[in-house]
């Protein structure tokens, strides 16, 4: 799973904006990348990798640990 907390706290810590990360990933509007973290709608693995590169972090800290699927 995503961790989208992480995330969001990265960001605001270097200072990006929406804005720019959205248009790093393509989208034309930063409601698409708001979207992504907030939860609303699910993000690519192309586009978790380009925000890895964007916030300059490993992939692998952008993904919750400890946290199993029950099915």
């Amino acid at each position: 799973m995503i961790d989208l907390e992480k995330i969001k706290k990265i960001r605001k810590e270097k200072g990006i904006k929406m804005d720019d990360i959205a248009k790093e990933l393509g989208y034309k509007y930063y409601a698409s990348y708001y979207r992504l973290e907030k939860g609303l709608r699910k993000i690519s693995i192309d586009k978790l990798i380009k925000l890895s590169k964007i916030l300059n972090i490993p992939l692998e800290e952008l993904i919750k640990k400890g946290e199993e699927n029950e099915g």
